[in-house]
Protein backbone atom coordinates (compact mmCIF):
# COMPACT_ATOMS: atom_id res chain seq x y z
CA UNK A 1 0.00 0.00 0.00
CA UNK A 2 2.50 2.58 -1.17
CA UNK A 3 1.59 6.25 -1.37
CA UNK A 4 2.16 8.39 -4.46
CA UNK A 5 5.12 10.70 -3.71
CA UNK A 6 3.55 13.59 -5.65
CA UNK A 7 0.37 13.31 -3.57
CA UNK A 8 2.42 13.21 -0.38
CA UNK A 9 4.47 16.21 -1.54
CA UNK A 10 1.29 18.19 -2.32
CA UNK A 11 -0.15 17.30 1.07
CA UNK A 12 3.08 18.13 2.91
CA UNK A 13 3.43 21.48 1.16
CA UNK A 14 -0.11 22.55 2.14
CA UNK A 15 -0.58 20.75 5.45
CA UNK A 16 -0.17 23.82 7.66
CA UNK A 17 -2.64 25.80 5.53
CA UNK A 18 -5.08 22.89 5.62
CA UNK A 19 -4.87 22.72 9.41
CA UNK A 20 -5.48 26.48 9.63
CA UNK A 21 -8.45 26.12 7.27
CA UNK A 22 -9.98 23.28 9.30
CA UNK A 23 -9.21 25.09 12.55
CA UNK A 24 -11.14 28.14 11.35
CA UNK A 25 -14.20 25.95 10.74
CA UNK A 26 -13.89 23.92 13.93
CA UNK A 27 -12.47 26.48 16.32
CA UNK A 28 -10.17 23.77 17.68
CA UNK A 29 -6.67 23.05 16.44
CA UNK A 30 -6.51 19.51 17.85
CA UNK A 31 -9.65 18.46 16.00
CA UNK A 32 -8.34 20.24 12.90
CA UNK A 33 -5.18 18.11 13.02
CA UNK A 34 -7.32 14.96 13.18
CA UNK A 35 -9.46 16.15 10.26
CA UNK A 36 -6.45 16.96 8.07
CA UNK A 37 -4.90 13.56 8.74
CA UNK A 38 -8.15 11.80 7.84
CA UNK A 39 -8.45 14.01 4.75
CA UNK A 40 -5.01 12.93 3.58
CA UNK A 41 -5.97 9.27 3.86
CA UNK A 42 -9.13 9.81 1.83
CA UNK A 43 -7.31 12.03 -0.65
CA UNK A 44 -4.55 9.48 -1.12
CA UNK A 45 -7.04 6.67 -1.66
CA UNK A 46 -8.98 8.72 -4.20
CA UNK A 47 -5.80 9.70 -6.05
CA UNK A 48 -4.80 6.04 -6.27
CA UNK A 49 -8.17 5.11 -7.79
CA UNK A 50 -8.30 7.80 -10.48
CA UNK A 51 -6.39 10.84 -11.73
CA UNK A 52 -7.55 14.07 -10.07
CA UNK A 53 -8.02 17.15 -12.25
CA UNK A 54 -7.50 19.67 -9.47
CA UNK A 55 -5.93 17.75 -6.59
CA UNK A 56 -5.40 20.72 -4.27
CA UNK A 57 -9.00 21.89 -4.63
CA UNK A 58 -10.14 18.31 -4.05
CA UNK A 59 -8.02 18.07 -0.90
CA UNK A 60 -9.45 21.33 0.44
CA UNK A 61 -12.98 20.10 -0.30
CA UNK A 62 -12.31 16.91 1.68
CA UNK A 63 -10.99 18.97 4.60
CA UNK A 64 -14.02 21.28 4.45
CA UNK A 65 -16.51 18.41 4.36
CA UNK A 66 -14.81 16.52 7.18
CA UNK A 67 -14.55 19.71 9.24
CA UNK A 68 -18.24 20.41 8.81
CA UNK A 69 -19.08 16.81 9.77
CA UNK A 70 -16.93 17.04 12.90
CA UNK A 71 -18.37 20.47 13.72
CA UNK A 72 -21.92 19.07 13.53
CA UNK A 73 -20.96 16.01 15.59
CA UNK A 74 -19.34 18.16 18.27
CA UNK A 75 -22.43 20.35 18.34
CA UNK A 76 -24.64 17.30 18.87
CA UNK A 77 -22.32 16.04 21.62
CA UNK A 78 -22.36 19.44 23.33
CA UNK A 79 -26.15 19.52 23.09
CA UNK A 80 -26.38 16.05 24.59
CA UNK A 81 -23.99 17.09 27.35
CA UNK A 82 -26.08 20.17 28.14
CA UNK A 83 -29.23 18.05 28.21
CA UNK A 84 -27.47 15.61 30.52
CA UNK A 85 -26.37 18.42 32.82
CA UNK A 86 -29.94 19.78 32.88
CA UNK A 87 -31.16 16.29 33.78
CA UNK A 88 -28.57 16.08 36.54
CA UNK A 89 -29.73 19.43 37.92
CA UNK A 90 -33.33 18.21 37.80
CA UNK A 91 -32.30 15.04 39.62
CA UNK A 92 -30.63 17.15 42.29
CA UNK A 93 -33.80 19.21 42.63
CA UNK A 94 -35.78 15.99 43.16
CA UNK A 95 -33.38 13.66 44.97
CA UNK A 96 -35.94 10.84 45.28
CA UNK A 97 -36.57 9.28 41.88
CA UNK A 98 -39.88 7.61 41.24
CA UNK A 99 -39.92 3.82 40.89
CA UNK A 100 -40.81 4.27 37.23
CA UNK A 101 -37.78 6.50 36.63
CA UNK A 102 -35.53 3.98 38.37
CA UNK A 103 -36.94 1.16 36.23
CA UNK A 104 -36.47 3.14 33.01
CA UNK A 105 -32.92 4.05 34.02
CA UNK A 106 -32.05 0.44 34.74
CA UNK A 107 -33.53 -0.64 31.42
CA UNK A 108 -31.49 1.97 29.54
CA UNK A 109 -28.32 0.79 31.28
CA UNK A 110 -29.14 -2.82 30.38
CA UNK A 111 -29.76 -1.85 26.75
CA UNK A 112 -26.53 0.18 26.63
CA UNK A 113 -24.53 -2.72 28.06
CA UNK A 114 -26.05 -5.04 25.46
CA UNK A 115 -25.25 -2.56 22.66
CA UNK A 116 -21.64 -2.29 23.88
CA UNK A 117 -21.33 -6.08 24.02
CA UNK A 118 -22.40 -6.28 20.36
CA UNK A 119 -19.50 -4.10 19.22
CA UNK A 120 -16.21 -5.53 17.96
CA UNK A 121 -13.64 -5.42 20.77
CA UNK A 122 -11.44 -2.71 19.22
CA UNK A 123 -14.46 -0.49 18.53
CA UNK A 124 -15.79 -0.97 22.07
CA UNK A 125 -12.38 -0.21 23.56
CA UNK A 126 -12.03 2.97 21.51
CA UNK A 127 -15.44 4.16 22.68
CA UNK A 128 -14.74 3.31 26.32
CA UNK A 129 -11.35 5.02 26.26
CA UNK A 130 -12.83 8.16 24.69
CA UNK A 131 -16.19 8.50 26.44
CA UNK A 132 -15.48 6.90 29.83
CA UNK A 133 -11.73 7.47 30.08
CA UNK A 134 -11.70 10.91 28.49
CA UNK A 135 -8.73 10.02 26.26
CA UNK A 136 -8.14 12.06 23.10
CA UNK A 137 -8.11 10.26 19.75
CA UNK A 138 -4.33 10.51 19.55
CA UNK A 139 -3.92 8.55 22.80
CA UNK A 140 -6.52 6.00 21.70
CA UNK A 141 -4.71 5.55 18.40
CA UNK A 142 -1.40 5.01 20.16
CA UNK A 143 -2.92 2.53 22.62
CA UNK A 144 -4.65 0.50 19.90
CA UNK A 145 -1.86 0.82 17.33
CA UNK A 146 -4.09 2.51 14.73
CA UNK A 147 -4.28 5.90 13.02
CA UNK A 148 -5.94 8.86 14.71
CA UNK A 149 -8.50 8.94 11.90
CA UNK A 150 -9.40 5.31 12.46
CA UNK A 151 -9.68 5.89 16.21
CA UNK A 152 -12.13 8.71 15.51
CA UNK A 153 -14.07 6.56 13.05
CA UNK A 154 -14.33 3.68 15.54
CA UNK A 155 -15.74 5.99 18.23
CA UNK A 156 -18.25 7.50 15.81
CA UNK A 157 -19.35 4.04 14.64
CA UNK A 158 -19.72 2.84 18.24
CA UNK A 159 -21.78 5.88 19.22
CA UNK A 160 -24.01 5.45 16.17
CA UNK A 161 -24.53 1.78 16.99
CA UNK A 162 -25.46 2.53 20.61
CA UNK A 163 -27.84 5.33 19.59
CA UNK A 164 -29.54 3.07 17.05
CA UNK A 165 -29.92 0.26 19.59
CA UNK A 166 -31.40 2.58 22.20
CA UNK A 167 -33.73 4.18 19.65
CA UNK A 168 -34.97 0.78 18.42
CA UNK A 169 -35.45 -0.71 21.85
CA UNK A 170 -38.51 -0.03 23.94
CA UNK A 171 -38.50 -0.61 27.71
CA UNK A 172 -39.91 -4.05 28.35
CA UNK A 173 -39.09 -5.40 24.84
CA UNK A 174 -37.33 -8.73 24.78
CA UNK A 175 -34.85 -8.96 21.89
Amino acid sequence: MSRDPTILALYSAHRADLVNYASAILGDRAHAEDVVQEAYLRFSDAARERPLDEPLNYLYRIVRNLSLDVHRRLGRERSMQVQGEEGERAAVADPVASPEAVAVGREEIRLMNRALAELPERTRLALEMHRFGGLPFKAIAAELGISVGLAHLLVVQALDHCRQRLARARPGDKD
